[in-house]
């Protein structure tokens, strides 16, 4: 199911691979790999049994809010179509919160395997076609099914800092890090996505942070990857400099490639009180035949101020759930991967849509849920409520 919910939010694009699908299969493919997700979900779950918490109940108040807009829509068919789409997805996340909480963190696991899977396409795919993997600018990219360099890059950096993170609490073996974290670096480098870097970089600091004063491995680890960064910035500095600037220009380098005349455009279009409060309705994040580049200009121009306030809650509740749950890998995880959502949906369009950032904010929701067998738990989810009154026969 999560493969299936992954592979719905890999858009079919006209990138070239080595073996192209027409167009209208590729999108077929995508699209009903939701359908095929939701049937299983309700397979496993047929009771419909969910588990309250309020992360999926502030996205469902955004369905609400998507698809009373769509309707006003100019293209109101097209934004209907995709606000039923985003409910969708969000149901069939509803339907697997009963793993929530797990100590085998079925979520995490099923991320992890899904990232390998398709890191390993790319890989594949560059082997395979060369040409086609790199004919983006020189940038990789999906070859054997289109995806774009930033979303390579997205999976690459989510997948190096998940392995590291295991890796430092002995949950992954040395042989197999290596060469996860080298496929998963070279594949990242290969992008020249420089907020996936920034990134991961930031979200993997703060995570082994929070493991640092409770596990001496971890100590040991930092010091030596904190020297050893040190000392290749100041080797290869001037190289690293080529990389960052990627050919461009300081104006091209501040305007981050054009996106910030984008996102100009949107907000100095002037739009009526109400659209600007609940948006105008789901678009394919653009303006204009743009691209936006950016989950909160994205929402703003969809969702209004209403639909990024309903997003910046969101992870507010689950940073400050992080700050309460015990020192561990679970905290650590959350943490990074709420961060890396923080610092790359400023150029990347995510939680206002199905999307792997929606998908890895779950992860971190699922991680931070307490124990089903927990007292608090089993209070507030029992399937039958407790009595307000309880009877009892005196005793003779």
């Amino acid at each position: 199911m999560w493969a299936l919910l992954l592979m719905n939010t890999l858009t079919y694009s006209d990138l070239p691979v080595a073996l192209p699908l027409p167009r209208p299969l590729g999108q077929l493919i995508t699209q009903g790999s939701l359908l095929l997700a939701f049937g299983l979900a309700l397979a496993m779950n047929p009771r419909v049994k969910v588990r309250l918490n309020i992360v999926l109940a502030l996205f469902s108040l955004m369905c609400v809010i998507a698809l009373m807009t769509s309707l006003h829509n100019e293209f109101y068919l097209g934004s209907v179509y995709r606000a039923g789409r985003y409910a969708l997805f969000i149901c069939v996340l509803w339907l697997l919160t009963p793993a929530w909480g797990s100590p085998t963190r079925p979520l995490l696991r099923a991320h992890l395997a899904v990232l390998t899977v398709v890191l390993g396409s790319v890989v594949v795919g560059f082997v395979v076609a060369p040409g086609a993997a790199m004919s983006y600018g020189g940038r990789l990219s999906g070859a054997l099914w289109p995806i774009p360099p930033t979303q390579v890059a997205h999976y690459a950096a989510v997948f190096v800092g998940l392995i590291v993170l295991h890796w430092l609490l002995g949950m992954v073996s040395h042989h197999v890090a290596i060469v996860a974290v080298v496929v998963g670096a070279a594949v990242l480098l290969a992008t020249h996505t420089r907020t996936a870097v920034m990134a991961l970089l930031i979200g993997l600091a703060v995570a082994v942070g929070s493991l640092f004063l409770g596990y001496a491995r971890v100590r040991r680890a930092s010091t030596a990857a904190l020297l050893a960064g040190a000392s290749a910035a100041i080797i290869f500095a001037p190289l690293i400099g080529s990389w960052l600037l990627r050919d461009q220009s300081a104006d091209e380098l501040g305007q981050l490639t054009g996106r910030t005349a984008v996102w100009e455009q949107v907000f100095a279009t002037p739009r009526p009180y109400v659209t600007t409060l609940f948006g105008s309705g789901m678009s394919n994040a653009s303006f204009d035949g743009l691209p936006i580049d950016s989950n909160w200009v994205a929402t703003y121009l969809d969702l209004g101020v209403l639909g990024i306030t309903v997003q910046v809650l969101a992870v507010l509740v689950l940073l400050v759930t992080a700050l309460v749950r015990p020192r561990g890998l679970d905290r650590a995880v959350a943490v990074f991967l709420l961060l890396y959502f923080v610092i790359a949906s400023f150029t990347e369009t995510g939680l206002n849509s199905p999307s792997a950032y929606l998908l890895e904010i779950v992860v971190a929701a699922s991680l931070l849920a307490r124990p089903l067998d927990d007292p608090v738990v089993r209070k507030f989810q029992t399937d039958e409520p407790e009595p307000l009154i309880t009877v009892r026969r005196a005793e003779t």
